[in-house]
């Protein structure tokens, strides 16, 4: 079913040519009904992958859904024109009095820094209170994900030795749990981040239940319990080759970067990786529009 976004957009090519159903504003106006209405706060300095990566997603359900995209004005985004953030993006002063069904906070590459160091922590903590009363339930990714935990509940992340980085093994901690369905006993998701949260933190917030783990990647999941909240510390959303760019980007820096584990086969850089994902990416969206958006979220956003 589609997926709405601006006509201009150039994710919306780029889909089309994956035979992803993707419907202008105005062929959508014309039809008698509500779409689902996500937010996306994209904080990636990759903006343009990042929207193509999330809106396929999206696009993954028998849901209309209708996509803003809203930015940080206390950070100049320097891998995308002005132009573009100015056509596409809206600022949080702009959307202040909507409501949405659900949102989505992506990851940003400043895990070296302190929280409060980052120079849009503040206007971050504005927007999640915000989502508070004006969003029903909140995707929070990676980095996103540790905001998230550490404004809400003061959960800290802790430096990592090395950076976890390539596809690992994960297994739910609940079966039973609606996010979980359908997902194979065993299920692959990339990371890449240089902190983690750990699970003994977790445990003490009686609202919060880790319901997807690694052994060796560790926490993946993490949910409150009214489900208005996850916080995911993987990239499901990532492309097959997001993992290598990375790669390649630092070890032409000549960083101290190992092979992503378990990534190209035979850990030989000169082939393309196995996708082993990709599966689990879509499920994982498509319960969560399904079950904690489209089936919770009140027909009319103005009761939320």
């Amino acid at each position: 079913m589609p997926i709405r976004i601006d006509n201009e957009l150039p994710a919306k090519a780029r889909l089309e040519m994956e035979n992803i159903f993707v419907m202008s504003n105005e062929r959508a106006d014309t039809q008698d009904i509500r779409p689902l209405k996500i937010i996306i706060l994209n904080l990636m300095p990759t903006k343009l992958e990042t929207e193509t990566q999330l809106l396929r997603l999206l696009s993954n359900s028998p849901l209309q859904v209708d996509v803003d995209f809203l930015q940080v004005i206390s950070h100049e985004a320097k891998n995308v024109s002005k132009s573009h953030m100015d056509k596409f993006y809206y600022t949080f002063d702009e959307i202040k009095e909507n409501r949405y069904d659900g949102m989505i906070i992506t990851g940003a590459p400043v895990e070296h820094l302190e929280f409060e160091e980052v120079d849009y922590w503040d206007e971050l903590c504005k927007i999640m209170e915000w989502s508070k009363k004006n969003v029903y339930s909140t995707w929070h990714i990676c980095w996103g994900a540790q905001a998230g935990l550490y404004y809400h509940y003061g959960i800290k992340k802790y430096h990592l030795d090395k950076k976890m980085f390539g596809v690992f093994p994960h297994y739910s901690l609940d079966e039973t749990h609606p996010l979980m369905r359908g997902l194979d006993d065993v299920y692959f998701v990339p990371h890449s981040r240089h902190t983690e949260i750990r699970r003994q933190d977790i445990a003490q917030i009686k609202d919060l239940q880790i319901i997807s783990y690694s052994d060796v990647a560790g926490v993946h999941i993490v949910a409150d319990m009214e489900c208005r909240k996850f916080f995911i510390t993987g990239h499901s959303e990532y492309d097959r080759d997001t993992l290598a760019k990375e790669y390649f980007r630092d070890k032409k820096k000549g960083l101290d970067i190992d092979i992503p584990y378990n990534y190209f086969p035979n850990d030989d850089d000169r082939l393309v990786p196995k996708m082993n994902w990709k599966g689990t990416a879509n499920l994982l969206m498509y319960n969560w529009l399904n079950y904690f958006v489209y089936q919770k979220t009140p027909y009319d956003l103005n009761t939320l």
